[in-house]
């Protein structure tokens, strides 16, 4: 038993000395590492290592207890004491100004930051945490272990991992990990900011990420927030931009609309495949019935009309009388009127040649003259994009707020070689391969073109000009660098940049690879962090994003790029045209230097934004020579083919040379006529214009010329009847035809003018008057001609050598070898009972063909084919889709008006804490989110979060002069400079009313500098226009990308996206948003080509529907055949434009409505023809028809053009080849087709009924004479 104590006594002892033991591990527990500053670091000179205490945590300075609070305001120390002093606290706060800047737009991410440096710079428990592993003989504290939690470290990554730069357009852990964002995690990150060679960090800490204790030391583990939490502080969660947590699922795109199908095969397309073999079921089952019924009773259609009762007969018993409708007697009284007046007219003409052809000649003199006037219009948003659009106005507001989009001047740059590189780096890590273009041998040769490129000199009326004169220099005058957006601004444009190297005897620690890597995920820093501490800023004040200087590389592995890209922005002036002129002089130069460049090592693209209006140009030039062989052969060809000649002896007699020549100058006569009247008007011209509309004019005149003349060489004179007689009757038959197509060409024309597009609206014009123009000086100068030319071949006088006279000679008239064959071949042919069938057969095939494929022709214009096959422009748009990875700006422009000082106001647009779910900045980046669907590539730049940054009492960026009130730069050091705003709770938040405008012109006025990266002159200083002297906020704007964009389909999704966007931003504000970028103006019109296109042609078929109705003596039923065949043609057109690559936009809708115009020619004169035939079928009358007006048909419109068209073959250009050539072409096939094919076959079948008084009205005429009707056999 007596053991029993002493053994107590010994257990007590034990815990005893255990607990004594626990005692003073936590008395050490409270001992500092270090406290207060002593030497500088040998590191980063400007900054001192920690001195070595180990000694208890001191109370804190009265002076510094405030400074505590604005740094660490979490931590509540309290009274205690801590293990750092004023210096060392304000050291901490120099040290963090950048994150501070970048990360305050979270406060949990920035609280969690904020514990990681106050529990190592102050806390009184470091021993707890940390371990000086390293004092100097002088007692600096060298390095330093740091022992933190690894909760708390993932948990401040997944704060912060989230927050963006707005002014960069990245994530701000690109800024401040030293590597791309996407490459940083938790503890990477940590090791970055601690890594002694990041330029800040004066000695080395080495984290240790633990959640146990480790070697005695318990891992620094506070509370941390979720950047979905509020602060204590009463601080709100972080915003949906800045915390993906907050945002919800993840945005997802509508899917695509799945195509219409029937069985896995096209929708319309078996559809339209169904309504054909239907069609032809129908049709041949009632031709057959019908064949059926006509063998059962023994009648054909060619039999006779025996029925005497029946007015059409010739065989009628009172040919006094005629049983007809008050709409055909109506008809027939106002086909008689216009036979009488041009009767007249035309017999006026003939004897009166001399007054008529001086009044026409003075008549068009005075128009043409108008020509002095004439303009001109080159100026692409001219010529595509009409003043009153959506987009002009959109383009003229932001031009006029924020100045025009600058010029571009841009290089995109490859190499033949296959030599890549690979870096090896000095810290631990993967190697990591850089392609040919970015070794240094490259680079050094890439900066020598480009400062080559730099020290251009052009001249501009006498004086010099360099890129200086014309460059866009953001933070002029401060720094009037320009702009340049290379890869080479990464090392200041500087070959020896390029090559600065940290290295000693042995190792290469730091060079251009390393620069360069940090560069791409960094552009904004000023400083790499690496061993080198080289800016990546470029030389102009700005950041060079990487995916706008590279192409060719996969995801963000830019070392992985086949491609550089320079650009040159230089100032567009909207009303300056001295300084436009410098800017374009130096262009020209630089073009110039750029053709005749060559290197052995680089193949090198290259643009200028005169470039494509230069080439267009040139192409105009180059084609100019194929144009005048194109209509050099038609006139020869209209020249010969109008003489109609009765043998060899007469082959000078009988030729129409002269009249020809005649003819083809008053239809050119009529063009400039048409360009002058309007030139007096001040309408522009465009090349359009100039280039099509001779074309349009020729087919319809040179079509009325030869029914003219060649209804004349086919005419016999009636006894007593002399000259002007005859030729005032002639013209009194044909020129109602001639009227009827031009006339309703002309208001097809008008109405087409109508349209939005200025290019289309200025052909629509300058067309309808030509055409107008034409027909009059045709029905008036060009029958005074033709009765001179028919006096001189009565005289037996030579064509052109007037004065020699033939001996007189019997000649025997006979009809034309052409006529001959219509008469006896053709016409008989193509309406035989057999052939007709198939004539429907196949053209309803073809409309049926192709209005299934209506809706697949493609939509825009291909840059590529408004240039000449040798541009160099080519082979920049080529390298353009291969290599680029970024699309065109575009802003979202706030219309002035919108209330910033309010905070309801802020929230609308923001995107930081507080900011609305739906704002401005908050729905663009939404919709970066989903960039494959809505084409916004990139978080916006927003000006209006960046300055609330910038105005935070803790940044050291918002401050100014006490005695003057002026900004102080935070890069000087003056003690009379005082913080904007206090460390209060107001001070603290967003600064609204007058003190928002107070700051905003101070914060558009800074630069950025190593201690402020928030400066907005850069970024911004032309993102917001200040109004009232500096007193309110106008019109803003806020930036970011489209996706790259390749073809006219994505840019005319982009323009459609965005819209859309900004209608939802303009809904949610209550206040109008519009989003702008410099192509939009060009691609609107494919918003509605559709539309405009269906309105134009509609509008075109119904003034032909109702012009052919009342000119064709209210035949309506004529007027809907008509109608309807032109409507085919347009219709079979759009199947050639699927078939023929054509794509849908202002020039092919040109096109398209003049091959409106061309149509009529082909149609009207052909159903005319028939309805004033009297014989007495369908099938006799359509044959007259055709062998008469399809003759004159065929060799004035078909074989006119079709020789002229073959010679645009060889254009080089190429929206010559595409958009003339072959839609000229298509137009004359498919016109002369379906007039001289399928309307014959068509009246035969369903034409109307004979005019039963213009059949009585006709035999009248010609009772008694030997003559027959004008158009009968």
């Amino acid at each position: 038993m007596g053991l029993l104590p002493h053994k107590s006594c010994l257990s007590y002892l034990l815990l005893l000395i255990l607990l004594c033991a626990g005692h003073f591990r936590w008395v050490a527990a409270d001992h500092c590492v270090w406290y207060g500053e002593c030497d500088p670091s040998t590191k980063v000179p400007d900054k001192k290592y920690n001195c070595n205490y180990t000694g208890s945590p001191k109370p804190l300075e009265a002076e510094g207890r405030e400074l505590l609070t604005e740094l660490c305001p979490g931590l509540d120390y309290g009274d205690r004491a801590i293990c750092c002093d004023v210096a060392q606290l304000r050291t901490l706060k120099g040290s963090l100004q950048l994150p501070l800047q970048f990360l305050s737009r979270c406060p949990a991410c920035y609280f969690n930051l904020m514990t990681l440096f106050c529990e190592l710079t102050c806390s009184p428990h470091q021993s707890q945490f940390m371990n000086g592993s390293d004092i100097d003989k002088n007692n600096n504290v060298v390095a330093v272990d740091y022992f933190i939690g690894q909760t708390f470290t993932n948990a401040m990554y997944n704060a912060c991992k989230d927050v963006q730069a707005p002014s960069s357009n990245v994530k701000a852990l690109s800024l401040l990990c030293g590597k791309d964002a996407s490459q940083c995690n938790a503890t990477n990150w940590i090791q970055y900011l601690f890594d002694i060679n990041n330029g800040q960090t004066p000695f080395a800490i080495k984290p240790t990420f633990s959640d146990v204790p480790l070697s005695g030391f318990n891992p620094m583990n506070n509370h941390t927030f979720n950047c979905t939490e509020g602060l204590d502080d009463g601080s709100g969660p972080c915003s949906c931009q800045d915390c993906a947590a907050a945002c919800g699922p993840t945005p997802v795109p509508p899917p695509l609309p799945t195509p219409w199908t029937i069985l896995g095969l096209d929708g319309m397309c078996v559809v339209m495949w169904l309504s054909y073999m239907g069609f032809l079921l129908v049709f041949f089952g009632i031709i057959i019935g019908a064949w059926c019924y006509r063998r059962g009773t023994i009648m054909s259609e060619y039999g006779p009309i025996l029925d005497s009762n029946n007015p059409l007969s010739l065989n009628a018993d009172n040919p006094d009388q005629v049983d007809a409708s008050c709409c055909e007697r109506l008809g027939e009284r106002f086909e008689n009127a216009m036979r009488v007046v041009f009767s007249s007219w035309g017999s006026f003409c003939v004897r009166y040649p001399l007054l008529v052809i001086m009044s026409s000649i003075v008549l068009v003199g005075v128009s043409s003259a108008g020509l002095f006037y004439m303009q001109i219009t080159t100026d692409p948003v001219e010529l595509w994009s009409s003043p009153s659009s959506q987009a002009r106005k959109e383009k003229d507001y932001f031009d006029s707020h924020f100045g025009p989009f600058f010029r571009t001047a841009q290089l995109i740059i490859t190499t033949h070689l296959k030599d890549p590189d690979t870096y090896t780096p000095y810290f631990p890590g993967p190697d990591v391969p850089f392609n040919t273009i970015l070794t240094k041998a490259i680079l050094h040769e890439v900066l020598d073109l480009q400062l080559d490129i730099e020290s251009i000199m052009a001249t501009y009326e006498g004086q010099n000009v360099t890129l200086k004169d014309v460059c866009l220099a953001p933070l002029a005058p401060y720094n009037d660098n320009c702009t340049i957006l290379s890869v080479l601004n990464y090392f200041q444009n500087s070959h020896e940049q390029l090559d600065h190297v940290a290295r000693d005897e042995f190792f290469i620690f730091a060079d251009y690879h390393s620069h360069f890597l940090y560069c791409v995920s960094a552009p904004a820093s000023l400083n790499d962090t690496t061993q080198l501490h080289d800016p990546c800023l470029g030389t102009y004040g700005g950041p060079v994003f990487p995916w706008l200087a590279m192409g060719g590389y996969d995801g963000t592995n830019y070392n992985n790029a086949t491609a550089l890209v320079i650009t040159f922005p230089l100032n567009n002036y909207q009303n300056d045209t001295v300084k436009k002129g410098k800017a374009m002089a130096w262009e020209k130069e630089f073009i110039t230097f750029m053709k005749n460049y060559s290197h052995p090592n680089l193949t090198v693209s290259f643009s200028a934004e005169r470039s494509i209006e230069d080439e267009i140009d040139r192409e105009s030039n180059s084609d100019i020579s194929t144009i005048i062989l194109s209509y050099a052969i038609m006139f020869i060809y209209i020249s010969l083919a109008l003489g109609h000649i009765e043998s060899c002896r007469r082959l000078l007699v009988d030729s129409k040379i002269s009249l020809g020549i005649a003819g083809i100058v008053i239809v050119l006569s009529s063009v400039s006529s048409s360009l002058g009247l309007f030139s007096y008007f001040g309408v522009p011209l465009t090349l359009i214009v100039i280039e099509v509309i001779p074309f349009l004019v020729l087919a319809v005149g040179v079509d009325n010329i030869f029914i003219i003349v060649q209804t004349y060489q086919r005419d016999e004179r009636l006894p007593d009847e002399e000259l002007h007689h005859q030729i005032g009757r002639i013209l009194g038959d044909v020129a109602p035809s001639m009227f009827l197509s031009s006339f309703s060409e002309t208001v097809a024309f008008f109405l087409g003018a109508l349209s939005n597009m200025p290019a289309v609206r200025t052909f629509s014009l300058f067309a309808g008057l030509a055409v107008f123009i034409d027909f009059l000086l045709q029905i008036s100068c060009f029958v005074s001609l033709l009765g001179l030319d028919a006096k001189r071949q009565e005289g037996n006088r030579l064509d052109i050598l007037c004065c020699v006279k033939l001996p007189e000679g019997q000649e025997t008239k006979t009809d034309g070898c052409l006529l001959q064959f219509f008469k006896k071949i053709y016409a008989p042919f193509v309406l035989k009972e057999w052939v007709r069938p198939i004539v429907v057969a196949v053209f309803v095939g073809m409309l049926s063909f192709s209005i299934a494929v209506v809706n697949k022709v493609d939509i825009g214009l291909d840059q590529k084919l408004s240039m000449p096959d040798d541009s160099y422009v080519l082979d920049y748009f080529k390298n353009l889709s291969e290599y680029l990875h970024t699309g065109a700006p575009v802003y979202f422009v706030i219309e002035d008006g919108h209330d910033y000082r309010s905070l309801e106001g802020q929230n609308a647009v923001c995107g930081g804490v507080g900011c609305n779910n739906d704002s401005l900045v908050q729905q663009v980046y939404t919709a970066s989110l989903m960039s494959n669907y809505t084409t916004i590539g990139f978080t916006p730049s927003s000006w209006l979060d960046d300055y609330f940054d910038w105005v935070k009492p803790r940044s050291t960026c918002c401050r100014f002069y006490n005695s003057t009130g002026a900004f102080c730069n935070a890069s000087v050091v003056d003690p009379s400079c005082i913080h904007c705003r206090d460390m209060t709770p107001e001070g603290k938040m967003r600064p609204q009313g007058d003190d928002f405008m107070h700051f905003l012109p101070m914060f558009l006025s800074d630069n950025p500098n190593p201690k402020c990266g928030k400066g907005g002159h850069a970024a911004y200083g032309s993102a917001v226009d200040l109004t009232d002297n500096n007193t309110q906020v106008g019109a803003t704007y806020f930036m970011t990308y489209h996706t790259i964009l390749k073809e006219s389909p994505d840019y005319i999704d982009a323009l459609r996206m965005a819209r859309a966007l900004a209608r939802n931003i303009s809904a949610t504000m209550d206040h109008n948003v519009f989003a702008y970028s410099v192509f939009y103006v060009f691609y609107e019109q494919y918003l509605t080509i559709i539309y405009d296109t269906a309105l134009n042609l509609c509008m075109s078929l119904l003034a032909i529907f109702l012009v052919t109705t009342v000119l064709l003596g209210f035949e309506l039923w004529s007027a809907v055949l008509v109608s309807c065949t032109i409507a085919m043609i347009l219709v079979n057109m759009f199947g050639v434009m699927w078939l023929w690559g054509i794509s849908l936009n202002a020039v092919s809708l040109v096109n398209l409505v003049m091959s409106c115009g061309i149509s009529v020619e082909f149609c009207s004169h052909i159903v005319r023809a028939f309805t004033m035939s009297v014989k007495s079928t369908r099938v006799e009358r359509a044959e007259e028809a055709l062998a008469y007006m399809g003759s004159s048909v065929f060799s004035g419109i078909t074989l006119t053009k079709f020789g002229g068209i073959l010679i645009l073959a060889l254009s080089k250009s190429q929206i010559f080849q595409v958009f003339y050539f072959r839609m000229f072409l298509a137009i004359v096939l498919l016109g002369a087709t379906h007039g001289l094919i399928f309307l014959p076959v068509l009246l035969s079948y369903i034409g109307p009924s004979a005019n039963k008084a213009k059949v009585f009205a006709a035999n009248k005429r010609f009772a008694g004479t030997e003559r027959e009707p004008l158009l009968k056999y």
